[in-house]
Formats: C-alpha cells, sequence, structure tokens
C-alpha cells in the first residue's frame, strides 16, 4: 500500500533539505581549516629546503672565498698619550691616529663564476682591481697629537680585506717610489679590522706629504663585491660581463648600464657625503668607538634573478584563497545541478590542492618557477577534473571546475609576478570573485 506524504512529512522533508545545505556549508568550512594544517607542513618544507640552499652556498664559499669587502688603503700612526688607570695614577698609552687618501680611485673588472652544489647554483667570482689614489699631507696637529709623541718606527699601511683566502696573489702597494708588502695583521689598530698591514719606514710627519700609492689585486670572493669610498673624493668603476648586478651598499651609483651581455656601474664619493671624518683618534666616535668605515662601502652582489623558494613561499600564502574558492565553486555546482557530493570527497580534492605545492616545490628546483607552476598547475587540474568527472557523471560539470581552477592558478601566478602592484591586483580580483559568487548564489534555497 502507498505511503501518502503527509504535511507535516512534507515540511520536514523541506527543513531536512535546507539544514542539509546548511551543515555541508559547514562541514566544507572545518575542512578548509583542517587543511591548513597540512599547508603549514608544505611551508616548513619549503624552508628547510630554502636553508639547504644556503648551507650549499656557505659550504662552497668556505672553499672559496666569502663576500669581499676592500678597504684601504688606511695609514696607521701610533702615538703615546697619558690616561688615568683605576687608580687614579696616570700611565703611558699607545693609540692609534687614522688618515685617508685624499684621492682615491678603484677600477675592478668581476668575471663571474658559475658553480653548482648538488642542484643549487652558487655565485663566485675572480675580480681584477686596480687601486690608485693619493695622500695629499698628514697633518698630525688637527688630531692636537703631538709629533714627539709619535711611534714613528710603527707606523704601517692598513688593507682592509674581508675573506684574505680570496687573494690569489701577494698583496703589494707601490708607495711613492717603494713597494710595500703586506702580511695578515699582527700589528693591532681599528678595533674588529680584517685585512693586511705594512710597516712604513719612517722618521718624521715630512715623509707623509704627496704620497702617491697604486696597488693591484687578484682576488676571489662569493656572491658580493663591496669597496670602501674613504677618498676625500673616491671613484669608483666597477664592470662585469653578468648580466644581473644587484647595486648594494651606502649610496647606489651615480650610473649604470645593464645588458645581457654585462653592466658597469660608476660611483663618486665626496668626503661629505659620509659619516666618518678625513682624519680620526681610535675611540673616538659619538658611540666611544673607533669609526666604522665599512659602512659606507658600496658595491654589487651578483643577483641570481629567480629564487624559486621565494617564490613558491609566497604562493603558498594563497593556498588558503586556492582551497576556498575551488570549494565554493564545487559547492555551487553540486547545489545548482543538485548532485550529491561526500565531505571526504571535498577533502581528498582539498589534499591535492595541497600536493600542488610540493609539486611546484619539487619541480622548481630542477627546471624553474615558471615552468613548475605551469606543470604543478595543470597536473592538479587535470587530475581534479578526472576525479569530477566521475563523483558527478558529468564532463560539463567537470570542465565547468577545471576552467575555474585555471583561473584561479592564473590569478594567483599573476599576482606572484607583480609584485609591485599585487595588493592592487589582489584586490581587484577578489572584488571581481566575490561579484561572480553572488551572482551564481542568488537562486540557492537556503
Amino acid at each position: 500500500m502507498e505511503t501518502i506524504p503527509t504535511a507535516t512529512t512534507t515540511i520536514a522533508n523541506d527543513i531536512w533539505s535546507k539544514s542539509k545545505v546548511l551543515i555541508k556549508a559547514g562541514i566544507i568550512g572545518v575542512l578548509i581549516l583542517l587543511l591548513l594544517i597540512p599547508t603549514n607542513y608544505v611551508e616548513g618544507l619549503i624552508q628547510e629546503r630554502e636553508a639547504r640552499q644556503k648551507e650549499a652556498i656557505a659550504e662552497v664559499s668556505q672553499k672559496w672565498a666569502g663576500k669581499q669587502t676592500i678597504t684601504g688603503p688606511i695609514l696607521t700612526i701610533p702615538y703615546i698619550t697619558t690616561a688615568a688607570d683605576a687608580n687614579g695614577k696616570l700611565t703611558n698609552v699607545k693609540k692609534y691616529a687614522y688618515f685617508l687618501p685624499d684621492q682615491l680611485q678603484v677600477d675592478a673588472t668581476v668575471n663571474p663564476q658559475e658553480k653548482h652544489r648538488g642542484i643549487y647554483k652558487v655565485m663566485l667570482y675572480n675580480a681584477l682591481v686596480n687601486l690608485k689614489g693619493q695622500f695629499a699631507k698628514v697633518n698630525l696637529s688637527q688630531l692636537g697629537i703631538d709629533p714627539q709623541s709619535v711611534v714613528w718606527n710603527e707606523v704601517f699601511v692598513r688593507m682592509g680585506v674581508t675573506d684574505t683566502r680570496g687573494l690569489n696573489e701577494e698583496l703589494q702597494l707601490k708607495w711613492n717610489n717603494s713597494t710595500l708588502l703586506f702580511a695578515p695583521n699582527a700589528i693591532g689598530g681599528q678595533d674588529g679590522a680584517d685585512g693586511l698591514t705594512a710597516r712604513l719606514p719612517i722618521q718624521s710627519a715630512e715623509e707623509l706629504n704627496n704620497i702617491s700609492f697604486e696597488s693591484i689585486l687578484n682576488v676571489s670572493g662569493s656572491e658580493q663585491l663591496l669597496f670602501t669610498p674613504i677618498g676625500k673624493t673616491s671613484k669608483i668603476n666597477l664592470q662585469s660581463a653578468y648580466p644581473h648586478p644587484s647595486f648594494t651598499g651606502d649610496v647606489l651609483p651615480q650610473s649604470t648600464l645593464v645588458k645581457d651581455s654585462g653592466f658597469s656601474a660608476n660611483w663618486i664619493s665626496l668626503a661629505h657625503k659620509r659619516n666618518f671624518p678625513q682624519e680620526f683618534r681610535q675611540y673616538e666616535s659619538p658611540n666611544g668607538k673607533t669609526y666604522d668605515v665599512e659602512n659606507s662601502a658600496v658595491g654589487v652582489s651578483l643577483f641570481v634573478p629567480v629564487n624559486a623558494y621565494q617564490k613558491t613561499l609566497r604562493s603558498i600564502k594563497y593556498a588558503i584563497l586556492c582551497i576556498a574558492l575551488t570549494f565554493v565553486a564545487f559547492f555551487l555546482i553540486e547545489t545548482i545541478n543538485r548532485k550529491s557530493v561526500h565531505p571526504f570527497q571535498y577533502g581528498l580534492i582539498g589534499l591535492a590542492l595541497v600536493l600542488f605545492y610540493t609539486l611546484l616545490l619539487s619541480f622548481s628546483e630542477y627546471v624553474g618557477f615558471n615552468a613548475a607552476y605551469g606543470i604543478a598547475a595543470l597536473s592538479t587540474i587535470g587530475l581534479i577534473a578526472w576525479f569530477v568527472k566521475g563523483i558527478l557523471a558529468s564532463g560539463k560539470l567537470s570542465t565547468v571546475l577545471s576552467v575555474v581552477l585555471l583561473l584561479v592558478y592564473s590569478y594567483v601566478f599573476s599576482i606572484l609576478q607583480l609584485q609591485d602592484y599585487s595588493l592592487l591586483f589582489g584586490s581587484i580580483g577578489l572584488f571581481i570573485t566575490l561579484g561572480v559568487i553572488m551572482y551564481f548564489s542568488r537562486k540557492l534555497q537556503w
């Protein structure tokens, strides 16, 4: 005997039907939040791989030479002064005065070398540096130093080289008509300075007037090469066959030329642009320490043009957006077409969306970020399209969701490329997306 539905049964079915939609929407929301857990694990994996890349660079640099900052020559004059000790007794103390050149010109040619440690690329270089200039006059009275207090047989010249392992030849400096031979710093002087020193066999300040100097350095390093503009007037000229320079330091160059065949850059630095004087004594900077002239260094970093890890890390920040938009689109397709999809199947689709980032990370280490993004996106879209076609039994609805996914991934890729305009482009895209969702959800019976 056929059961005739009563009014009460019909109302109950309607309530359940509407409640079912709301319950499923709530479950989908919870699923989105749960999928943030594996997403965070993938983000940690990206950071781990980036750290491994830095370790590989450090390992190669340790066997070659690290970042280089070349400073000098700095004329260093020791003198004896008196100071009170803890008991108030006056004692003789040796201190140092530093004199910088009036003119300094640096001409450097940087020859890049690309090395690999496993799958990681490391940019090394060998630079030929011509350094010349002059000291016009050393004025001890400018610093209130009595020439009689100077220890003349301990006067020396300092050349600062951050990593002396990178020096491929013995460092020599032509000093007027004599040649100075530098050795690792064992004399003392400026606080914490790395580099080499050479004694000056002089007996008076007059021997330090009108000094011309010149040196040619053959130096190796990795990633970065900087020069400190210590001259009252400093001119620094760099050129290289490397096409991807990143100019760095205290100031940017006055002129640059960057082409596929390489780059050239020129700096001109004057004394009034620096944060240290032309001559100074030990421990007389405003903070009670010796002036750190290397803070004013300028130069170039051999920039690796595409850092896949940074872009992958930026892309995973949009993971919740991709998952949410995909689930909303799938939910609308399911509801409008009166289909029924189990939350477990939503979860599988969500996991496929998370695995997109592991594919992106894996492929980007070999083929670059852009190609890896295309491979990972097409693979993920293909997998989800095949799965949805099976559960909805509709190639048309599967195609619709595939188009949505393609638009979502294209949208995120565009944001990643337009870094300077990502906020504007992202806001407009989200506004349009919200409008589309509002349009298709108008006739839903909640």
